[in-house]
Formats: structure tokens, sequence, C-alpha cells
């Protein structure tokens, strides 16, 4: 697996400008995973397999397309699109990531030799067969609820498509609900000849807590024989204690980390610093606004913008 960083910033950072002039991006958080001749399963079944690379994005902000850029990549090269919650930073390239992958017609193999007798063109097919086959679709994975929330939030945008009487969220992606089923979801790689399967689920915490309405936001553990990583996505507090069996299972944890001031809704570098040594070794911290000031070998490290991790 090669986890890359799309970007490591948070909501509301922005650029600056270097000596010369020219201009240094801040772009919001969302990790790139890539699995070399990978396919994606839920117990016995396969969803998906793209003879090839496979790549699973963890969340779509409205920077995403930039960061697929920085690594020569569009939308339309991600074959699984994880969303965690629904804050903008987190989902709000979805409306770019639809449209761009609905209207490519050489999205993937299945996809362009459907269309061959339609010349290419979506509409064509649409005006004989109302939608599209799952398979010709990048997929949306998460929480029910949270995929929801998703189309509630871009429903605006994109319940109107040329050719499409009443368009959803499928129209767009082959919607998967990770809470709709006891199976596993895996994701198996083949490296010079040799497999290995990545088991993963989906962990709660809690973002916000507005009067009696509680936003939660998934974060995703993954593991393997001899390796466990974990993505809390946005966390209000540093390690709670409902989540500190998988701090402590994890090899390593790509932290939320709120620099300046406190919002509330973030773990804040103030309080990650006073966690257990042994804890802090395992941190990569991102999604903060400023770059947090650390100790040498305090954490694992804090991440950068175009970085990759191969595990």
């Amino acid at each position: 697996m090669k986890v890359k960083m799309l970007g490591v910033n948070s909501a509301f950072a922005v650029g600056t400008y270097n000596e010369d002039g020219s201009y240094n991006p801040k772009w919001q958080s969302n990790f790139l995973l890539e699995f070399q001749n990978g396919v994606f399963g839920r117990g016995k079944s396969i969803l998906k397999n793209p003879y090839g690379t496979l790549r699973l994005l963890i969340d779509q902000g409205g920077d995403a397309r930039h960061g697929l850029k920085f690594f020569n990549l569009t939308p339309s090269n991600v074959h699984i699109n994880y969303f965690s919650h629904c804050h903008s930073d987190h989902v709000g390239g979805t409306e770019c990531l639809g449209l761009s992958t609905f209207f490519n017609p050489f999205l993937n193999e299945f996809k362009k030799a459907g269309l061959e007798n339609y010349d290419y063109n979506i509409l064509n097919y649409l005006s004989q067969h109302g939608e599209v086959p799952n398979h010709w679709k990048p997929i949306a994975l998460g929480e029910s609820e949270v995929l929801k929330d998703v189309w509630k939030a871009f429903s605006p945008g994109l319940d109107t498509l040329q050719g499409v009487r009443r368009p959803t969220l499928q129209t767009y992606f082959d919607v998967i609900n990770m809470d709709e089923t006891e199976e596993d979801f895996w994701i198996e790689e083949e490296v010079d000849g040799v497999k290995r399967r990545w088991v993963f689920y989906t962990v709660e915490s809690t973002h916000v807590v507005s009067g009696t309405k509680h936003m939660p936001s998934f974060g995703l553990f993954f593991q393997t024989e001899g390796k466990k990583l974990y993505f809390p996505t946005d966390t209000m507090l540093m390690m709670p204690p409902s989540m500190k069996h998988f701090y402590d299972e994890a090899d390593f944890i790509y932290q939320d980390t709120e620099t300046g001031f406190k919002s509330g809704v973030h773990s804040h570098i103030d309080d990650i610093k006073k966690v257990d040594p042994s804890i802090k070794k395992k941190l990569y911290l991102y999604h903060y606004n400023e770059e947090p000031e650390v100790e040498e070998g305090e954490f694992a490290g804090v991440l950068k913008r175009g970085e990759i991790h191969e595990y």
C-alpha cells in the first residue's frame, strides 16, 4: 500500500507566496491509497477489479482535484471514494467528481467497450437504456447516514442531469453502505508475485456536538499481517477512552491536528503533546493551519503535501 498526501491542511488554510513570487498552496486534507494489482471486495464477493493499480481516496475536499493533479492524476483515476463526514473540506469535490466521471466515456474498460456502439457518447446510451451499469461507475463508500448527507448537500447541483429523469447519488456512483453488512471489507494487492490482503472497517468518533445533535466522523482502520494503520479523520478529542484501544493497536496513526486557536471540534496540538510518548511516536500530524512546532523525534512526523508512505 502507498499513502499519498494530496493535501495536509485545515479547511480554512490558505497558501503563501515565496520570495520569488511563486505561490505555495495549502490544500485541504485528502489521502490517496494505492494498491498494486489491487482488488476490492466484501466477504467472498469482488466489488471492483481495475486490473492494475486500485486507488481509494479518503475524502474529497474541494482541493482534491488539485492534489490529484500534483501526482498527474484526475478524479477519473480514483476507483473508490470514501466519505468520512459531510464537511466541505472532506466532501467539497463531490460535484466535480460525479460530473467529470459520469461524462468520461473512457473511465474504465467496461464503460469504453459499452459505449463503442454509441459513438462514446453517454447521452446516446441513456436515450436507449435510461441508466448506466454500476461497474461503469466509481464507488461511493461510507456509512449510510453520511452518504445520505452527501446527496442532501450536493443534490442541488447534481439532481438535474441531461438525459436522466430523476438523478440520485446512485446515478453517479456505485453506492456501498458499509453499515449494512456484517461481512469484512478488504483490498488485496499483489506485489512481486506476493499477495497481501488489507481488511478495513470504520471507527466512529465525535466531531461536533451542537445542542442535542451529534455529528460523527467515521475513520478507517486497516490491518494486514504485521501492520495496522489508523485514519481517525476529524476528531473532537485526542484519543478519548472509547478509541484508546485503536491507538494502542495501530502501528501508525494519521492524526487530525489543530493549530492556533482552539475550535473545540478538532484535537489540538497542545492536547496531542500531552499523550504518552509511546503513542506520540506513532502519530503523523496533519489537518493543521500553520505547521505545528514539535521537537525532533517527538512524533512519527509532520506530514507535507506530496509526501508518500509505503507499507
